[in-house]
């Protein structure tokens, strides 16, 4: 176990690094953003409607009563207006990169320790193999949601490309290094299973 661990942080650390270079130097992370003009007024009208109830809203929204009573007005409702998802924070948010950047290093190795534990008790032997694994953990952790989300909402498919790309190659870059610091001990587990 205690192998697992030190692989698992060794990858986080990996993937942490790897997701800082895509979302700070290449393009990855600005990929299917686009700005609002300055002179817009939708920040004001956000304020006006929203005030200060930060939260994930749609538009329009699907309307009440029964499903088939909703699915109609919501049909007719996406024909004759805009329509997406909003993230909303009033104005007034405080900068929580620190605390954003810890919870994402974390997050980066729990996924490491879920795959490297999975391929602990896979049997799998040999390194690239191993890598292998970790890499079509790494698929299915990148089409759970990329795909639903641009199916469901529309998320662009430029964003949705890029961001399962970052994963990818997170998981790439995961399984390169958790794979290399299990070492043997994934070959003498597969011998002994």
């Amino acid at each position: 176990m205690k192998r697992i661990l030190v692989a698992s942080l060794a990858a986080g650390i990996g993937m942490f690094l790897w997701s800082a270079i895509a979302h700070m130097v290449l393009p990855l992370g600005e990929t299917g953003f686009q700005d609002l003009s300055q002179k817009s007024t939708l920040p004001a009208a956000m304020q006006s409607e929203l005030g200060a109830n930060p939260g994930m809203y749609i538009f329009p929204g699907p309307g009440t009563g029964s499903n088939s009573d909703k699915m109609a007005q919501y049909a007719k409702l996406m024909a004759a207006s805009p329509s997406g998802i909003l993230i909303y924070h009033p104005a007034g948010a405080t900068d929580n990169t620190g605390r954003q950047m810890t919870v994402e290093f974390l997050l980066e190795c729990l996924e490491a320790l879920l795959a490297l534990a999975l391929l602990w008790q896979s049997g799998i032997a040999g390194y690239a193999a191993g890598v292998g694994f970790v890499l079509v953990v790494g698929i299915v952790a990148a089409i759970t949601t990329n795909i639903s989300y641009w199916n469901w909402y529309g998320f662009p498919v430029n964003y949705t490309v890029a961001y399962m790309t970052t994963q990818l190659v997170g998981f790439l870059v995961g399984g390169l290094i958790g794979v290399a610091v299990l070492g043997k001990g994934v070959s003498a587990r597969a011998a002994s299973a």
